[in-house]
């Protein structure tokens, strides 16, 4: 089973908790996982399965948690073509600027030729004030896909 290597990107810890909790589902299920809640390049290029799992601070930005991470991706731009990924987007609908770190996460591995497995999710705290369940909900669907990949 594959290694997955989950980095997170939170403002006040929720997407640390949903992290955790994904990490915890995967790791029930045999998968090896590592959640990293301040990732460097490093963690990405090391990686054969990254999950990111953010929040969208301020105006439509990354937390100062994958902040860095995510400029230094968009400075170097590394190839990234044996890399395949998964993203959860966490936001407030009530915001214009609703999951777009999650958004920007997403093509920004595309555009580094990652391979994305099954779709993004964005999950609307006003919704789902538990964003830990919708999380556990979607990675129903996503660990199949990423099982049939290998």
């Amino acid at each position: 089973m594959a290694n997955i290597t989950i980095i997170t990107g939170s403002t006040l810890g929720g997407a640390e908790y949903v992290g955790d909790h994904l990490s915890d589902q995967l790791q029930a299920k045999g998968y090896q996982t590592a959640v990293i809640n301040e990732g460097i390049l490093d963690d990405v290029l090391g990686a054969s399965t990254l999950l990111v799992v953010t929040s969208t601070h301020g105006a439509g930005d990354f937390p100062e948690s994958i902040a860095p991470l995510m400029e230094q991706l968009m400075t170097e731009r590394p190839m990234l073509r044996a890399l395949k990924y998964g993203v959860v987007g966490i936001g407030d609908s009530s915001y214009d600027t609703f999951c777009e770190a999650g958004m920007k996460a997403d093509a920004l591995l595309q555009d580094l030729g990652a391979v994305k497995i099954g779709e993004r999710i964005d999950i609307d705290i006003q919704a789902h004030p538990v964003p830990e369940d919708e999380a556990e909900r979607w990675l129903t669907d996503w660990e199949p896909l990423l099982q049939a990949s290998n």
